[in-house]
């Protein structure tokens, strides 16, 4: 027997999928809160040593929190070539964007107290929060048009063509998605800024997480709403092949209303996914007010975990629908990498992310405890 076909076609595809939503959720929980942190620092830090404080809470994670974001891509890439083809060519200008943002995030952290200039530092702090808002805002604007589906097309050579335009993208569902990306991580970085400071930024990051966990409540409530009385769903038509070839175009698939909810009402325990987002925005809220921190950062971690795995199971078996030839639709069974391929990344994967998850666990066991601002203001050691 080839050592790959101890595991089938079938079960790799479905494995990855779920690594890649582990991926993508392990970004957005880690890194979730750095940018959450960036979206606040204009509003809650109300000096310089204020500010501080807020920066040096995320300082010491933030670059390990990036890996997760580099992993998504490569799994992306190396798992589901056609998705990696068809997503950064045709949202290139909005990717573009994201890592410009990005990019400017490392750089404002190192330049920022290169000079003591009150205008100086107030640059960027105006970074580090474009840095935290833009990304978030086009990540949530994404999912929500890959829920309407993406004008793009394959043709006989599966070659790919996009349509759209970059600001075809803000259309009215998207941006409610990109205002529900935005609230629920701005819940995420209120909640880790009570749980590393103290003081007046603590007091203020319950006040704003409180209404931003009851914000996200009230727009995941209403994006599913919308979704379901006016955003069409995908149905693939009769069986699918799935350990068939990585052909898009083999199936038919049908654009109905409701076909988003199909797997809810076939397996109601999937129900599970939507009540966690619900109710861990609910439980971050209450422990924001009754000043349980650590109820508060784990209770709006669930509320991510939720909400994208909402997502991820209503789409299901869809990783990026057509809006403009439904048969291009790519597929969980029809999208993938080779058989091999999947089975050596699934190993280098049950070796590699252990690790991250060690580091991870080991660097936030090390810098625990609160940012203390006495020393900020006696320069003891190093800091932002």
């Amino acid at each position: 027997m080839i050592l790959h076909e101890l595991i089938d076609y079938q079960t790799l595809r479905l494995i990855w999928w779920v690594l890649l939503g582990v991926l993508l959720i392990g970004f957005a929980v880690t890194d979730g809160y750095d940018m959450g942190v960036g979206m606040l620092l204009p509003f809650l830090g109300r000096d310089d040593v204020e500010r501080r404080v807020m920066i040096n809470s995320v300082g010491p994670v933030w670059e390990g929190n990036q890996v997760w974001f580099i992993l998504g891509g490569g799994a992306i890439f190396a798992a589901w070539p056609p998705l990696y083809a068809v997503s950064f060519s045709g949202f290139y200008l909005a990717m573009f964007v994201v890592l410009a943002a990005l990019i400017l995030r490392p750089v404002a952290f190192k330049y920022r107290s290169k000079r003591e200039e009150p205008g100086w530092r107030a640059v960027w702090d105006g970074a580090l929060f474009i840095s935290g808002f833009v990304p978030v805002l086009i990540f949530g604007v994404a999912v929500g048009n890959v829920l309407q589906g993406v004008p793009f097309r394959l043709d006989d050579d599966l070659r790919s063509f996009y349509t759209g335009s970059f600001f075809g993208l803000l259309n009215p569902f998207a941006l409610l998605c990109g205002l529900l990306s935005v609230a629920m991580l701005a819940m995420h970085g209120a909640g880790w800024l009570v749980l590393k400071t103290q003081g007046a930024v603590a007091a203020r990051a319950r006040a704003v997480g409180s209404v931003a966990a009851l914000l996200t409540i009230a727009l995941f409530v209403l994006g599913g709403m919308v979704l379901y009385l006016w955003v069409d769903g995908y149905r693939v038509l009769g069986a699918q092949d799935m350990a068939g070839p990585s052909n898009p175009l083999y199936k038919q698939v049908a654009v109905q209303a409701g076909a988003w909810f199909d797997n809810y009402r076939a397996y109601p325990l999937l129900l599970l996914a939507p009540l966690l987002g619900v109710v861990g925005a609910g439980l971050a809220f209450i422990g924001l007010r009754g000043r349980w921190e650590g109820l508060a950062l784990l209770a709006s971690g669930a509320s991510i975990v939720g909400v994208i795995g909402t997502v991820g199971v209503s789409m299901f078996p869809f990783i990026l629908p057509s809006s403009i030839d439904p048969r291009s639709s790519l597929t969980v069974w029809d999208s993938s990498s080779s058989h091999q391929t999947l089975f050596i990344m699934l190993v280098v994967t049950l070796i590699l992310l252990p690790i991250v998850l060690a580091y991870t666990a080991w660097v936030h066991r090390i810098l625990w405890g609160k940012v203390d601002e006495a020393a900020l203001r006696r320069e003891d050691g190093h800091f932002y």
